[in-house]
């Protein structure tokens, strides 16, 4: 009975994001065919709204619990994973300014949003198990914030003018929705290192704990994720076209951050690089979508967080399998 359990807790463990994916995604697809439980549905979205980002934060403090304030500095790599990210944005809002009436042009700012979109907060967790550099995910995910922060609001008026929406304007909506996720948690995990150490280190001898809360939110995001898709209007071909851009900015960036951080030579430097490009904050990008694009676009990030945790589902599966060899 004893091995049983141990195998299934196995199972559990190493499945955990496909299960997490499966049951986010099956979940809304029930709700969704039984009519009677629609009663419930604002109730049910205010709670997938605001739980979300709790376990962000949860799982974002006690990530920085476990690393030290020095590891927090900048890396070569960085700089070319910025460029890669802003250049692709830049050059894309310009494309679309000078020829409005691209073809694929929701397939364009798709591809477009992806690429800006920052890294996931649970990137840090993911790194980790994978044996990459959790300091140098968060460092890159603070960087990447704060250009997307200069970067979205200087570029989109471009294309989407929106009227009474400055720059200065939209800067504060983004920091905003970045600041209580990524600089509260870095503040108040230094304050429990520093104040009260024993609590501190009861957190970081529990080291699974960031996963299963990740897997709980990776849940809330795909059910999320699935209902932008579901409740879409659009037609099955801009639907197509959304969903492969966002596939080829997924592989694109996940290979270019692969090759830019196997540049410097390290195998660390090369898993923290890719999952730091690759890796992505899809909720914020949903939001960026809706909010400073056209809404259909914003689609892109319910097809993104498909594909990411789909590709992070097999490293991880096979990072466990070279661990048992």
């Amino acid at each position: 009975m004893g091995s049983f359990k141990e195998k299934l807790v196995r199972i559990f463990r190493d499945w955990m994001l496909v299960i997490g994916m499966a049951a986010g995604s099956g979940a809304y697809l029930i709700y969704h065919a039984i009519k009677p439980l629609h009663v419930a549905g604002p109730y049910l979205k205010y709670a997938a709204v605001h739980i979300q980002p709790i376990l962000l934060f949860c799982m974002l403090f006690l990530t920085f619990c476990r690393i030290e304030p020095r590891q927090m500095r900048p890396h070569r790599w960085q700089g070319w994973l910025l460029l890669v990210q802003g250049g692709f944005f830049v050059a894309i809002a310009l494309l679309l300014m000078l020829a409005p009436q691209l073809p694929l042009r929701m397939g364009a700012e798709a591809f477009m949003l992806c690429m800006i979109c920052p890294t996931a907060t649970a990137c840090a967790v993911v790194t980790g198990k994978l044996g990459g550099d959790m300091a140098g995910v968060v460092t890159y995910t603070i960087l990447i914030n704060l250009l997307v922060a200069v970067l979205v609001p200087a570029m989109v008026p471009l294309i989407h003018p929106v009227e009474g929406l400055s720059f200065v304007t939209a800067s504060a909506k983004i920091m905003a929705k970045v600041f209580p996720l990524l600089i509260l948690p870095c503040l108040l995990a230094w304050l429990v290192r520093y104040l009260m150490p024993h609590v501190h280190a009861f957190l970081v001898k529990n080291t699974d704990i960031p996963f299963y809360i990740w897997a709980c939110s990776l849940m809330l995001a795909l059910l999320m994720s699935t209902r932008a898709l579901v409740n879409s209007d659009e037609g099955l071909g801009v639907l197509l076209d959304i969903a492969i851009a966002s596939a080829i900015s997924c592989a694109l960036q996940f290979w270019l951050g692969k090759i830019i951080g196997g540049a410097y030579g390290s195998k660390k430097d090369r898993i923290t690089a890719g999952q730091a490009l690759g890796q992505k904050n899809t909720v914020f990008g949903i939001w960026m979508g809706y909010t400073f694009l056209d809404p259909v676009v914003s689609v892109a990030g319910g097809f993104y967080s498909i594909w990411h945790n789909v590709f992070n589902s097999w490293q991880l599966y096979r990072a466990r399998k070279e661990n048992e060899k």
